[in-house]
Parts: structure tokens; sequence; C-alpha cells
């Protein structure tokens, strides 16, 4: 919360969720809130920024320092924006000054000019309001990029509402703390969009196919593209570019004006751009609002209706949502009747929580607009005769983080959910408040076995080791998104069962996880075949290079990121074509049954993945030991790294990958930014609560700043907010489990015991749970046990250094065991890659921290271990390498 003297009377002038939030967190700022002013959402119903606000006395408008303008598609008179002291800001879902106008802010979902004009970079801007279009100087901008098949939905959820909530909030701070830069937008690149309508959304079919792809779907879902098919408006949504190598069967649809009739196949409506090259539509919507899957055009009206019992036609949502309805009959239609995407969403979330195993997506209800088309589609799914084959899950269910999450919690083996041999189970510990969360089932020497013969199976007799790569490739990307679609649900577990902060676990713990399936999934068709020719004792010999699948991998995962680990190990696995058997860490086996689960319902074959809770000693041991795995990744310990390779080597000589301890040294120099070497130096250690295997181990910092420097830490610190990892203002949660919290402890007084001076924290904190207080040393001497020994918490060692003795402070940060990351700050680039080029370690962050990206090889050497994760070369580490030679003795010329 601001400080009182900073705080600020605001009015907010908007709509939607958008602005609910950003209303919410100026609060929680300490602000005063004199006025809202929204607008009716359809049928009268109240828009959501204005659903929680009691009334108020309209003339407090008059005494408002500042108009806050989160969302608004409203035009507002310059007496009202210029009356608060401070004038009136304004959020805009573009990077100004392109894509300026009112168009921006009729679809709630905002960037569709950027998609329409295929622009690399999104993002959003807060600026000064004036009396001209979107011209205001500039306050704040962010961006973001924007990936080849993103939707409007997509960057929004992703990024345009997380972080333009914050970033509006961060605006109205600098205001109050007088620091508000005004920055006059340039000219340069200035473009301005009109309202964009359903009359000017027609497609135009003479263009590429990327050109068609980004005007469908920026105009996806409003106003929405379309084209005349058959003598009627049809309108396209779903959009995205597609692999224009592959045959494409199907039934042609003619489509005036296109350059080729499209194809309706199985996967959707395929479209020709007049460059030859494709994209595919997934639904298609009529004049008179219903909505099919593209691949039922040309069998939409065929299903037979289904009879209902007595208890199915009890199964009715409709009413609670269409108080204006006083009846629903067969023949009322959801939107019809003034339902909002709003009311789509909430539906869904009725159905789930009427029937769990009725899993609806958003596009169903547009698909069954009518309440006769949408029951019969909720009883097929119940009944399970829709298409798909059922999944049998025992959830644990839970009303959390304001969701219901469904837990599986047995083992799965061979595409089914199995308790453990003997029934044996173990228990789940909330690591906020050392509650039970669930029983889990604990997986037997005999389970182990189980699971590694349903992998090798489905490699070997099973459709996945025959599977065509793009086939595979798909697979893992529908995986992707079935991920994506449920990401809050897996970023809450994460947090209960690891501790994760929310935010956190949702941006990197889970979106991490979704863009390395993406990432690795793209790669499925372009592990190549290397063909050359020799001439060894004067005969032509062709030698062809093949990559096959190892078959068999095992995957041994930590308990820091557990989805997260499970994603760099696992895309690259399936990716290469090999069948697995993962076992999670014991203490958070949560996400990756829930992972499990998405897996089968993403239509991975039975067998392809197994998951095992289990004990290290047993699950992991026998993994190492069995002669039908062939290649073992392991990423936790160096102690058991080295145990799981020995035992590698006397049972089969399998591969192994091994990504172990860190004690990472981080560099700062005098001539360093100093507020981003605190920003980022706090990040290096206290991120994800210091349980990063690439955690800063040891800071060495320049003895002319070390004062300062400690000083800005301790006050950041400080400031941490400790508490409830789903409660959104959380800086820090707590640790994983208590042995871990116990260790902490020792670790700290070991510390002191040898001399080190205790700055800050070292001690667990006296509340429920496991949470240990950030920490910081100083006088950290070379020999101590905490110089040289990684702590894996929230613990910050700190060592001065000459600045004239760069290669005395090299030897220093390389006199270590370990070699995984490093780091370093200056703004001299010499020194920069003089350090750089002589530490010691598989990755040196110059300048920042903790950045990895999906296509950026990381690992270490030393006793930080060896192979890679992330990046194309680690498909090779999945594959084995097979050499042919075949001696020449004729050659077809083409």
């Amino acid at each position: 919360m601001l400080h009182s003297a900073v705080r600020m009377k605001i009015a907010v002038i908007g709509q939607s969720l958008f602005g609910q939030e950003v209303y919410k967190e100026l609060r929680k700022d300490g602000h005063t809130i004199v006025g809202v002013f929204t607008i009716p959402d359809k049928d009268g119903k109240a828009d959501p920024l204005g659903e929680n606000v009691t009334e108020w006395d309209l003339q407090t408008r008059l005494c408002a320092e500042l108009n806050v303008l989160p969302f608004c598609s409203q035009f507002i008179p310059m007496e009202v924006i210029d009356h608060p002291k401070h004038g009136s800001i304004i959020y805009h879902p573009s990077l100004l000054p392109r894509h300026r106008g009112a168009s921006s802010f009729i679809c709630c979902l905002g960037p569709h000019r950027t998609l329409i004009h295929g622009d690399e970079k999104g993002g959003f801007t807060v600026f000064w309001a004036d009396d001209g279009l979107d011209t205001g100087p500039i306050l704040l901008q962010q961006e973001c990029d924007v990936e080849p098949n993103d939707t409007v939905n997509t960057i929004y959820k992703r990024f345009l509402f997380p972080e333009g909530v914050k970033g509006t909030v961060e605006a109205v701070r600098q205001i109050a703390q007088g620091k508000a830069p005004r920055i006059t937008q340039p000219q340069e690149g200035a473009t301005y969009e009109c309202i964009q309508k359903k009359d000017n959304a027609k497609i135009d079919w003479n263009q590429t196919a990327e050109a068609l792809h980004n005007w469908i779907r920026g105009n996806d879902k409003v106003p929405g593209a379309w084209a005349e098919v058959d003598g009627q408006k049809v309108t396209f949504y779903g959009s995205s570019l597609a692999n224009s190598g592959s045959t494409v069967n199907g039934q042609p649809m003619e489509i005036p004006g296109a350059s080729r009739p499209g194809i309706v196949t199985k996967a959707g409506l395929v479209l020709f751009g007049n460059d030859g090259k494709t994209l595919l539509v997934k639904n298609l919507q009529f004049e008179d609002g219903k909505m099919i899957a593209a691949a039922q055009y040309f069998s939409s009206g065929s299903s037979a209706a289904v009879e209902l019992t007595e208890e199915e036609k009890a199964f009715a949502v409709w009413q609670s949502i269409l108080t204006n309805v006083s009846q629903v009959e067969d023949s009322t239609d959801f939107f019809k009747s003034g339902a909002t995407s709003m009311d789509v969403v909430r539906l869904v979330e009725e159905v789930k929580l009427q029937a769990s195993s009725c899993q609806l997506q958003n596009e169903d209800i547009y698909m069954n607009t009518t309440f006769h088309d949408f029951i019969q589609m909720c009883v097929r799914k119940l009944r399970g005769e829709d298409g798909e084959e059922e999944l049998v899950v025992n959830y644990v269910e839970k009303d959390i983080n304001n969701m219901t999450i469904r837990m599986p919690h047995q083992l799965f083996i061979n595409g089914e959910f199995v308790n453990a041999e003997g029934e044996k189970i173990y228990k789940s510990i909330n690591p906020n408040d050392g509650t039970v969360i669930c029983d889990v089932s604990l997986a037997q020497i005999s389970d182990v076995d189980k699971a590694v013969s349903a992998a090798k199976e489905a490699f070997e007799e099973g459709q996945w080791g025959k599977m065509n790569p793009r086939d595979r490739g798909r697979l893992i990307y529908k995986l992707a998104d079935l991920m994506e679609l449920h990401q809050e649900e897996l970023a809450t577990i994460e947090a209960i069962d690891s501790g994760a902060v929310y935010t956190l676990a949702l941006k990197t713990h889970v979106g991490m996880s979704i863009q390395t399936f993406r990432y690795f999934a793209g790669w499925c068709d372009k592990i190549e075949v290397r063909n050359w020719l020799s001439k060894p004792r004067k005969r032509e010999t062709l030698i062809s290079s093949l990559f096959p699948p190892v078959r068999v991998c095992a995957i041994v995962i930590p308990w820091n990121y557990p989805l997260m680990m499970l994603a760099w190990k696992t895309a690259a696995c399936l990716a290469a074509g090999n069948t697995i058997v993962l076992k999670p860490a014991q203490v958070t086996p949560l996400t990756a049954l829930k992972f499990a689960e998405l897996a089968a319902r993403a239509g991975l074959p039975k067998g392809v993945i197994n998951i095992l809770p289990g004990s290290g000693a047993l699950v992991g041991q026998r993994l190492s030991d069995h002669p039908d795995v062939r290649k073992l990744g392991f990423t936790g310990s160096t102690e058991i790294g080295k145990h799981i390779m020995k035992s590698c080597a006397v049972s089969n000589v399998k591969k192994v990958s091994l990504e172990l301890g860190g004690k990472s040294p981080l560099i700062i120099f005098s001539d360093c930014d100093m507020d981003k070497a605190v920003r980022m130096g706090m990040s290096s250690v206290f991120f994800n609560k210091g349980e990063n295997c690439i955690a800063a181990g040891r800071l060495f910092v320049e003895d002319t700043i070390h004062d300062q420097y400690v000083k800005r830490v301790v006050e950041e610190v400080n400031k941490m907010k400790i508490g409830d990892p789903l409660d959104r203002s959380t800086d820090h949660g707590p640790q994983n489990h208590k042995a871990h919290l116990d260790k902490l402890v020792e670790y700290c007084q070991t510390g002191v015991k040898d001399g080190a001076t205790l700055i800050c924290g070292g001690k667990q904190i006296q509340r429920p749970g496991f949470f240990f207080e950030p920490t910081v040393f100083i006088d950290v001497q070379d020999h101590m046990y905490i110089a040289k020994e990684e702590s894996f918490g929230p613990v910050m060692i700190i060592s001065k250094f000459k600045g004239s003795e760069v290669d005395d402070v090299l030897r220093r940060a390389n006199a270590s065991e370990y070699g995984l990351a490093s780091g370093v700050f200056t703004r001299d680039i010499s020194k920069a890659l003089y350090v750089s080029e002589r530490l010691n370690a598989g990755t040196v962050f110059v300048n920042t921290y903790n950045k990895t990206d999906v296509a950026s090889p990381f690992g270490g050497f030393k006793q930080s271990g060896f192979g890679k994760d992330l990046g194309k070369k680690i498909c090779c580490c999945f594959s084995v390498a097979v050499v042919l030679i075949y001696i020449c003795f004729m050659y077809i010329y083409i």
C-alpha cells in the first residue's frame, strides 16, 4: 500500500472485468475511489466494473484528482477529461502511435488490429488524455511478442489483461509520486484505424495465406471475418497457419472469389491463399447464429436426437443465467435471449459444477445455441457418446482460488489411472499451512515394471512408434493447447503443492511449460536424415546418418519446478518419438498427474506417457536398473546424480543426462546500473523462494559499492510480502517441504558459526506452514561452508572484491566444483566479454539473470552434470545415431 502522503482521490471511468481489476488494485494501493462511471451491459445487466461498487454521491466526481480510464469504449467530454488536478490517463491496447482510433476498443480483447496488420510486436500504452484521437503524451508502455497463431484472446489472457492491470496501476503510482513522464508521441509510424464493423470485415480472398489468417484471427470473435458461401454469409473462426507441404484430402467447398475451393477435412476447413499456401479454420457460424465445427459443414444436420431420461431433462442451467426469459423452451436461443460472452464463461463453469465429467469449451456453446442442441450435446458427452473414449478419473476436488480444481491422485499407467500395488498411498502436504491436500498412490517396483512394459509395447506394437512425425507434432500441439486451456488450474495446483507464488506459477511454471511443448512440437518433422558421398578405395559410397528414437526413456524430476521440469525433458523426448516413464518428486506429484490426464485427452496413445509418484530409493532406483529403459534424464542433487549414473552403467549402459547442483557466482562491478543490479540481484537469489537450480549462490560485489549495494538490498528485502502463495500481492511463499526448511535453518546457523555476518533473516517464520525469512549474509570468506555449498533457498551470500583484481575475482568465482550458471553486471562491454568468456559455467548472464528461453540450450558441466535441456540439439539426446553405408553400383540422374 502507498504511503498516505501519495494517496489520491480517483474517478474510474470505463467498463469490463479489466476495469473491475484496476478498480480493485487501486483500492488496495490505498487510493480513494470517489466515483465509478460505467455503462449497463446488454439487456440491462450490470457491467462487471459496477457490480461490486456501492452507491456514491454523484457530486464526489468534482473532487477527483485524477480520472483513470482503464477500458472505455465511450467518448468522454473534454470538460470531464480536464477537470481533475492531474487530468486523465487512458489505457490503450496497442503500442501508440500505431493503431490510434476507436477500433481498438470495440472488441474487449483489444489487439485485433495488431493481428490484422501482422505486427510482430503487440502491447499496451498508458497515455495522458488530450483533445486528439489517442495522441496524448505517453506515460508508460510495455510490449510483447506476437506468436504466428496468436488470437486476440491468447494475447489478452497472456499479456494485455494481467500486465495491463499492473501497468495502469503502476502509472497511477508514478503520478502519485510525481515521477510520471509525458513523452510526446512520434508522428513516424502513426496509424489511424476505423471502427471495425461487420460490414467491413468481409474477407478479400486475393491475399496470401498469412494475410487471410491475420484478417480472420484479427476479427475473431468480434465482429467476425465473413464471406459468402452457398448464398449466405458465413463467419470464420479459429484460424491457424497450416503445413502447406502435405496433401489435403477432403470434400471441396466452393467459395466465390477464392483462388481455390476450400477443403473440408477431419481437422477443419483448409483455405488457400493466392500464394498457394494454406490455413486451417476450426469453426463456422451461419447468419442465424448457429456455429458448427468446420469439419462438420457437410454433415451438420445429420445427428439423430438422443432420448433423454428424466434426470437428464432436469440438467438445466440456462434459467439462472437468462433471467429475462420467463421459461426456457427447446427453441430458446442463448444469444438471442441476451446472453453475452461473459455468460458463455459462466455457463461452462455452471456445467462443470453440475457434472464434472462434462468438460465444455466456449466453442461448444457457440455451436449449440438453442437449448435443445445444447442439452443434446451435454448428454452425449455425459454418456460418452460424443466419439471420444471415456477416461475414468477419480478426482480429488477442491474449491480454491475462485475455482474448482480437479486433481487425479492415482498412478497413470498405460492410459489409465490405477491404484498402486497393495493400495499403497502417502499424503501430499500443502506447504502454506502444513495440511494434507490428498492421498496419492505410492508406486512399487511391480508398478514400475508395468509402466515400462506399457511404454515398450506402445512404441513397438502401438501407433506411436509408427506415427508420422507431423502427426506426432499435431498431438503435442494439441496437448499444449489443453495445458493453456487449463493453465489457471495447473498454476493453482502447482501453488498448493509446491508453494510457488500463483502469479509466478502461472507465468513461469505453467507458461514456460506450454511454450516448451509448442517449441518441440515444431521439431517433430525436422529431425533429418543426413546423406553424403564418399570415395574410399576409389569406390563411390553413400553414407546416411539416421536419428531414430531411443525407445523407452525414464525421467526423474525435482520438486522446485514440478511442471516445468517435466516439460523441459518430456517435450523433447516425445518429439523424438520415444515413450516415457516419469517419476515426479514425491513431495510434488499433483501437476504431473494432471498433465497425464491432459495428455490422454489430447489423444496421445496409451502407454506413451506413464507417471509414477513414489520414492527415489524405490521407483528411481528401479528405473535406473531396468533393462528395457534405454535413456534416463535426471534433474536433482549431485549426490543422487552420481548414484544414478553408476546404476545406469552397471545395468545396461543406458544413456544418461544429468542436470545437478550449482553454486552460481554473480559478479557486480562498480560501473553497473545500480538499480538493475539490485533488482536482478534480488531476483537471482530470491526468485521462486530461492528454490532455483541457477540461483546466484554467491554474489561478489566490488568494494567501492559494497555498502551501498547491501543497504539497497536490505531495504528491498524488508518490502517483500511473505504469505499465502495464492494471494496476488504475495512476493515470497513457503519453502517446498519441512525437511528442506530445516536444512535452511541449519545452513544459516553454520554460516553464523563460521563467522559470516547475518544482516537479516536466517530463521523460520513463526506461523503455520514452511516459511523462511529472506536472508542476507555479508563478510563471507572463501573457506566458509556457505561460500562453497548450495543453500537452494532464499539466502544471499555477499563477498567483496577489489575492482583492480578482476582475474582474482574470476579465480574465486570459478573455485567451485559446480558450473551451471553465472552472471556479471557492468556497463563496460570489454569487461563483460572478458569476464563472461572466463567464467566456467554452462550459462552466463550479462546485466540480467534468470532469463532462459525454450530455444536456448540449458545445462552445465563439472559436478553440475552433462547433457542439455531445451534447444534443438536436445532432440538428439533422446535419439541414437545410426550410420548406413551403401556401395553405389548405379546412379540415377533426375
